[in-house]
């Protein structure tokens, strides 16, 4: 689904200014130049990951299909560049006549990565590949960020619920994003409304501090929360006395009690007390629910704690300290002239400091073990070696412009945690280490 075509408040009628100046006056200079047209070859990969995780998630990518898609360049957007000189008239004229249509190979989304991975190749003109470059950077760092954070509180969360929860953290347009990503990496529902409307995911949400501080009572609080939402509901048990909001809770909801939430003090402490003093009053069935400032590792100390689900919010949407990946969009390739069958040339940055980069058009593939377990990234140029094939990671995504398929989340969903199923046992430490696959070049 193009999700520019429900019309949301907060949709917006062409991708094409969330981008660089550089990208137009790049095009400018290429025009002028007579090599514009010359055929070209990007790709996405990260130098290294943020310290101490040991895999990337790939997510965004079916945000990215959408923003190609919408890539226009509209009347309103031609004035606007034209008022500010951005570019020069014949430049303007080449983009009101701008789509993409060129072809897209990239790693399926909810695969992991790592170092150097082709995650992403755009193939084209290089006037309508270099485009692209900020569009598709700013989706995939920020969401790729988001569900590797997700994945990790994922498995240390076990069989446990999580649930996405922090829209008032971040931006709004950033939250909806943050939630998609979430629940690639594991999350189960979210309690951000846009999420599950643009994208399905189940949402979940009761009553906050605010609704027990409006009435006389924390019993008059619960009761009339009860009366409109059944006795199934999630009781919030720690604006006072938990001790005292847990008793009340039972004794207004009985047993059929769905939870209680409890997000502040000593949330180890806390859960044993509230699972006991649930058990002794009858409601074996209510969970409990914990938020609070969580992150991966708070959900990992809490494993031996009575708790059911986990509330995350400001670490989850922020990437648990790492809101990006460091992704690049690199030119590794180029044709040595604009005919369409000049051979493409291999190019590559060389500088100090680290930044260089790898040239020529890359395959990407996994080498497993005889029991299935990952053992490396391969990446290479040229043919794919006969013991590789079946393990190469790139797919069509686009082919002469156009999508080829759009994904439902919960097959992304599904596949990331098959796939990193199929990791080094160490991939689950939450210990800072080296990533858990060696990226051998071919």
């Amino acid at each position: 689904m193009n999700t520019a075509d429900l019309g949301l408040p907060v949709a917006v009628p062409s991708t094409a200014l969330f981008t660089d100046q550089y990208e137009l006056t790049m095009l400018q200079a290429a025009l002028r130049a007579g090599t514009a047209d010359r055929r070209s070859v990007f790709e996405v990969f990260t130098r290294r990951l943020p310290e101490g995780r040991r895999y990337g998630v790939v997510a965004g990518t079916g945000r990215v299909l959408d923003a190609v898609e919408n890539f226009r360049f509209d009347t309103g957007v031609l004035d606007f560049l034209r008022s500010r000189g951005v570019v020069d008239e014949p430049t303007l004229e080449w983009l009101a006549d701008f789509r993409f249509r060129g072809d897209i190979q990239g790693y399926p989304e909810g695969e992991v990565y790592f170092p150097g991975s082709p995650l992403l190749r755009v193939e084209g003109s290089f006037a309508e590949a270099v485009l692209l470059e900020t569009v598709i950077l700013s989706i995939l760092n920020h969401d790729s960020a988001v569900a590797a954070a997700a994945s990790r509180m994922s498995l240390a969360a076990g069989v446990r619920q999580l649930i996405e929860m922090g829209a008032r953290r971040t931006h709004e347009l950033a939250a909806v994003a943050a939630s998609r990503a979430a629940y690639i990496g594991g999350f189960h529902s979210t309690s951000d409304l846009a999420a599950g409307f643009r994208y399905g995911i189940p949402t979940v949400g009761t009553s906050a501090h605010a609704f027990t501080l409006l009435h006389d009572s924390e019993r008059d609080a619960f009761t009339a929360q009860i009366d409109s939402l059944g006795r199934g509901t999630t009781l919030l048990v720690d604006t006072y006395d938990v001790a005292e909001a847990v008793r009340t809770a039972v004794e207004l909801a009985g047993p059929e009690l769905g939870a209680v939430r409890i997000d502040s003090g000593d949330l180890l402490l806390v859960a044993h007390r509230v699972r006991q003093q649930l058990d002794a009053l009858g409601a074996r069935d209510t969970r409990i629910v914990v938020t609070s400032d969580l992150d991966e590792y708070a959900i990992a100390s809490l494993a031996a704690a009575p708790v059911d689900a986990y509330g995350v919010g400001t670490q989850l949407v922020t990437g648990s300290g790492h809101p990006t990946c460091s992704m690049v969009y690199k030119l590794v390739a180029r044709a040595e002239s604009t005919d369409p069958a000049a051979p493409l040339v291999p190019v590559a940055k060389k500088s100090l400091g680290g930044k260089t980069s790898v040239g020529g058009r890359k395959w990407a593939a996994r080498r497993v073990d005889a029991d299935g377990v990952a053992t490396a990234e391969v990446v290479g140029t040229g043919e794919v070696p006969p013991e590789l094939a079946g393990n190469e990671l790139l797919v069509e995504l686009v082919r002469g412009g156009e999508v080829l398929s759009r994904e439902p989340l919960d097959t992304v969903r599904d596949r990331h945690a098959r796939v990193r199923e199929t990791l080094p046992l160490s991939a689950r430490q939450l210990s800072r280490g080296e990533p858990v696959l060696p990226t051998e070049y071919l």
